[in-house]
């Protein structure tokens, strides 16, 4: 199970600013496969450095200007957007070994804000040096063009969450995501923590706070989860993923 991160004070040198791509952990789900070490190397030496952020840290901000992809080292993240009167809808959650800032490339600025759920770290990418080395890279180049076609999947994949699912199944669709995200990085895909609050995850979901308490108890009285704080246990996967995929119903609460 993923645990909350200590920083510890180590010295500072130009070796420890600098991030080894090849000695990463996440390195085999950022870089794509069939890399040799000259390749990983040169992408090595175009990283700018390693960026701690403390929890409700904002690592950049809608409209501020694109000059870096950000590779999740370590920790949480929540995007959202700010409409006209000043609330937040938020569009995701990050976790170690995805990218941050890809909304910013077709128009230069940011198109919205990224702020961490907790102590987190991440690996500044300037993309001019990227694309640089996409044309010396074409394996890269691929992964990266992979990598943007999953995040237009997932913004698909919101929309039909949001407009034609019942929120029982929505809540069932964002559990099962997680599950299989933790597992994807070596985690237990049944017992994490929910690094978000509910009222994050009720604003991601379109559902109230008081709907997504309601939820967690329903689901709990299922016999399909476990529940204490923000550790969660699934007990039932085959249930959750039925209910996910609408061949099942969730059954009312007395």
């Amino acid at each position: 199970m993923p645990q909350p991160l200590n920083f510890v004070a180590e010295p500072v040198t130009m070796g420890a600013l600098k991030a080894s791509c090849a000695g990463c952990s996440m390195h085999q789900l950022c870089l794509p496969m069939g890399l040799d070490d000259a390749d990983i190397t040169r992408l090595d030496q175009i990283i700018g450095k390693r960026r701690r952020l403390a929890r409700d840290e904002r690592l950049y901000q809608m409209g501020e200007p694109f000059r870096n992809l950000y590779a999740i080292r370590f920790g949480h993240f929540k995007t959202y957007q700010v409409n006209a009167a000043g609330e937040q809808q938020i569009t995701g959650f990050q976790m170690a070994g995805e990218l941050l800032g890809m909304d910013a490339i077709s128009g230069d600025r940011h198109q919205c804000d990224a702020v961490a759920l907790e102590d987190s770290e991440v690996c500044e990418i300037p993309f001019s040096r990227l694309e640089e080395l996409f044309g010396e890279v074409p394996t890269l180049l691929r992964h990266f063009h992979r990598i943007m076609s999953q995040e237009i999947t997932r913004e698909q994949n919101v929309m039909l969450l949001l407009g034609n699912m019942r929120a029982e199944q929505r809540f069932a669709v964002f559990l099962i995501n997680l599950s299989a995200r933790y597992a994807a990085r070596g985690y237990s895909p049944n017992s994490f923590q929910l690094r978000m609050s509910r009222e994050d995850i009720g604003n991601y979901l379109g559902l109230t706070i008081e709907s997504v308490s309601r939820l967690l108890s329903r689901f709990k009285k299922q016999g399909w989860i476990s529940v204490d704080k923000r550790e969660l246990t699934l007990l039932d996967g085959a249930h959750l993923k039925a209910l996910a995929a609408g061949t099942e119903a969730c059954s009312p609460m007395n």
